[in-house]
C-alpha cells in the first residue's frame, strides 16, 4: 500500500529557536523524533504542511503570527527536508487545501502517517480529514507534540473509532 508521511506545522513559530511563547513543546526532542520518522519513510512520499495565517483583524490579536514570507512561517532549520512537497493550509485540517488531496490521489497514496504539532489541534484535525477522505491513517505518537491534552484525547478517540492505527 502506497504511503505518504504528512509533517504538520514544524515551523519556526511553533518549534524554532525563537518560537512564540504560546507554544511549549520539547522542541529538540520533537524535532529529533520527527526527523527519525522522516528517515524511516525514505521510500515513501514526504509532504510538509505549513500553517499560514491570513493578515486580517482577527489574526492581528492572535498570540502568535505566521504570515506568508516571514521567518516564523518557515520550516524549522534543523528539520530534515527530503522533498519539495510543501502545502499551505489556513486552518487546522490540511485537507482544507484541495491541492493536497489531489496530489495524494494522483500519486496513488492509500495511507498517510501523520506527525508534527499539535496532537490536540492540526495533527488530529488533519488525520480526521484524511480518514474522511478515505485514507488509512497512522498516528505516530512518538513524533507528535501536544499542548492540548484534553482535545488530543477527544480527537484520538474519534480517530480510533474511525479505524486509525496508533504506533
Amino acid at each position: 500500500m502506497k504511503k505518504a508521511l504528512l509533517v504538520i506545522d514544524m515551523q519556526n513559530v511553533c518549534v524554532g529557536e525563537n518560537h512564540a511563547a504560546f507554544f511549549k513543546y520539547h522542541n529538540a526532542d520533537l524535532i529529533q523524533s520527527v526527523n527519525g520518522v522522516i528517515d524511516a519513510n525514505k521510500d515513501n512520499i514526504v509532504i510538509y504542511i505549513k500553517n499560514i495565517m491570513k493578515k486580517n483583524l482577527l489574526n492581528k490579536f492572535a498570540p502568535f503570527h505566521a504570515y506568508e514570507g516571514t521567518k516564523d512561517a518557515e520550516l524549522v532549520n534543523n528539520l530534515q527536508i527530503v522533498s519539495e512537497n510543501i502545502f499551505i493550509k489556513y486552518e487546522g485540517n490540511a485537507f482544507s487545501n484541495p491541492a493536497l488531496n489531489e496530489f495524494l490521489k494522483k500519486s496513488g497514496i492509500k495511507c498517510v502517517e501523520v506527525v508534527g504539532v499539535d496532537g490536540g489541534g492540526c495533527v488530529a484535525l488533519t488525520a480526521l480529514g484524511a480518514a474522511k477522505e478515505g485514507y488509512k491513517v497512522i498516528i505516530n505518537e512518538n513524533a507528535i507534540g501536544t499542548m492540548f491534552a484534553k482535545k488530543r484525547n477527544k480527537y484520538f478517540k474519534k480517530l480510533k473509532d474511525a479505524g486509525a492505527e496508533f504506533i
